[in-house]
């Protein structure tokens, strides 16, 4: 099935370049929104499987388009911004996002960007199929056939790629997992993303699974290693 992009960005020159370059990857099944009203719209009617999302919107801002995405999508959101501080970074991912690419930037470099999301997909679609299609540790389970998570039996709201990040950890229990095979497993990549994508993707993981994330028991971090989340808790 052919990918779907929406570009969304209220600078038309701008989309229509990535238009051109993508169709020229081979991205036949593109998207165009000017607003985050129209944005909001497509989405919901299109499907995409990646959205290059404009923080900044004549209407709506890119990181409330996203949190709205968010109740319905689990597609991939790539923010673009003319800001360039690790604060707009870090809300931009706390907002749903998955990306964050500063302005100006490479169309060849949001093109790349855009295939890793897509080799993610093909990630978390694999894992629906693998022979162990539900996992537990503790009081933790995900059933990877629906992509819904459990704690103590009650659903936990993950977003896909905490979902991601969650079933590669428990697929790996009682391991340490460096920072560069979680890029590369859940990412799809490791050169561009900032550090602080990850961190910000465990604390909110975190939030979601620990009594108390401030003194997480269950996914720890091992100094100068990376993470590990425990099978049991003591």
């Amino acid at each position: 099935m052919e990918s779907k992009i929406l570009l969304v960005d209220d600078e038309k020159d701008i989309v229509d370049l990535l238009e051109e370059i993508l169709q020229k990857e081979g991205f036949h099944s593109v998207q165009k929104a000017y607003t985050g009203l129209d944005a909001l719209n497509i989405c919901r009617e299109y499907q995409p499987d990646v959205i290059v999302l404009d923080i900044m919107l004549p209407d709506v801002d890119g990181l409330e388009v996203c949190k709205q995405i968010r109740e319905f999508s689990y597609c991939s959101i790539l923010f673009l911004s003319s800001k360039n501080d690790d604060i707009d970074k870090i809300l931009g991912l706390s907002y749903g996002g998955d990306d964050y690419i500063t302005k100006p930037f490479s169309p060849r470099e949001v093109v790349f960007r855009i295939k890793a999301q897509l080799r993610r997909q093909q990630y978390q679609t694999a894992l629906a199929v693998n022979d162990a299609v539900c996992l537990t540790a503790g009081p933790l389970s995900i059933d990877k056939e629906s992509f819904r998570a459990y704690k103590a039996g009650q659903e936990i709201g993950l977003t896909g790629r905490e979902f991601l990040l969650l079933s590669y950890l428990m697929e790996n229990a009682d391991k340490i997992i460096s920072k560069e095979r979680l890029y590369e497993q859940v990412w799809g990549e490791y050169s561009s993303i900032c550090d602080n994508t990850i961190m910000v993707h465990i604390r909110h993981l975190r939030e979601k699974i620990e009594d108390n994330p401030s003194a997480p028991q269950q996914l720890i971090t091992v100094k100068g290693l990376g993470y590990k989340l425990k099978k049991r808790i003591d």
